[in-house]
């Protein structure tokens, strides 16, 4: 086959987890070495940086960060690039699709949230999302949901079947992370955004300082719609001695921070999968996160739960993560174990005969 990789949303450093999953995903399905020709649609902020050099790159005349003009030129000039290419199938990893493709196509969605949490997203932005995610998984031959939690909420809003529930890889450089004598803070690994509980971190974690002076909180991720709340919750716990927000950092030192930490917390109130959770039990970090469906599917018993609307419970989580020694051996072990489970050479070849299941299927109706 000749498949099409729809990478037009992707804007290095400013998109997140959905990044790592592209860029990951790429690599594992080369390393598998199928005999299938690649095209990547890229946009002029990625260019040709994307994925190994022997797939083929067709840089489009448009910029992600201008969303609107992106979204024009997916719904049209995509179209000629894919009839021009003679291209048999195309992946959209990135939940929207052209939706007049002139082949079949596979779209991956990472979650539902403007429809289960639309207090979360800016109201221009809202109709655009529920539109164009709407018939990108209707006009879609097969669907991608990174979580059962997800496919739920697909069959649910939605209807649409069939759903390909394919999980997402870690990086096996976590595996590979020596972690000596750990350093005392507490890492969360998170874009700045309204979901991700930071608040109530910053706030439980306040309280937690005042028992154990000698432990810091680092927040690694890029900054979101909620960056600026936080700095201000920041300021109102008198907490920025003590509470570092790192901003996007190249992941050469993200893996450093997992190296070292003394335990990872993620209170996040809603999820599509969870990447950062599974990175931690890799990388044999300590983990504790809140108990939501995401959450407990990726981490199994290999990780400390707590309900992310109860402060007292988060702090407790803490509290325990750090001074139970056997507890955080156990974690640390199990944690490990499971991450093992999950490899992107696995989701690169369920992705593979997802693209192929939607090609067979198109040319034999």
């Amino acid at each position: 086959m000749r498949i099409g990789v729809n990478a037009l949303y992707l804007i290095p450093g400013g998109v997140g987890g959905t990044e790592i999953y592209l860029r990951r995903l790429l690599q594992a399905m080369a390393a598998l070495d199928p005999p299938h020709q690649f095209v990547l649609y890229t946009n002029r902020e990625t260019g040709i940086d994307l994925g190994p050099e022997h797939f083929v790159k067709r840089v489009q005349p448009v910029r992600a960060r201008n969303r609107p003009w992106r979204i024009a030129w997916e719904q049209t000039g995509l179209l000629r690039a894919l009839r021009r290419d003679q291209v048999d199938v195309l992946l959209n990893p990135g939940f929207t699709a052209p939706l007049l493709a002139p082949c079949p196509q596979v779209t991956v969605f990472h979650d539902l949230q403007h429809l289960r949490h639309p207090e979360h997203f800016r109201w221009f932005d809202l109709p655009f999302w529920r539109m164009l995610l709407q018939g990108s998984a209707r006009r879609s031959d097969r669907l991608i949901a990174v979580s059962e939690a997800t496919r739920a909420d697909l069959e649910k809003h939605y209807g649409v079947r069939p759903v390909d529930v394919i999980h997402h890889g870690v990086e096996p450089e976590f595996f590979t992370l020596r972690r000596g004598r750990p350093r005392r803070f507490l890492l969360c690994v998170s874009t700045l955004h309204p979901h991700k509980n930071l608040e109530l971190l910053v706030s439980a974690f306040s309280e937690f300082r005042r028992e154990h002076t000698e432990f810091r909180l680092v927040i690694a991720g890029m900054r979101g719609f909620h960056a600026e709340a936080l700095e201000r919750r920041i300021a109102a716990e008198n907490a920025a001695e003590f509470v570092t927000l790192t901003g996007w950092i190249p992941r050469e030192e993200l893996y450093g921070l997992f190296r070292d930490a003394w335990a990872f917390l993620y209170p996040s109130t809603f999820e599509g999968f969870g990447m950062p959770v599974l990175e931690a039990m890799a990388a044999g970090l300590p983990a504790a996160c809140s108990a939501i469906p995401p959450l407990r599917e990726v981490a199994a018993g290999a990780a400390l739960y707590f309900d992310p609307a109860d402060r007292a419970g988060l702090l407790d989580a803490m509290r325990r993560i750090v001074t139970d020694e056997m507890l955080r051996e156990r974690l640390a072990a199990a944690g490990r174990d499971r991450a093992r489970e999950f490899t992107w050479e696995r989701t690169a070849g369920a992705v593979l005969n997802s693209l192929e299941r939607a090609y067979r299927s198109k040319s034999s109706s």
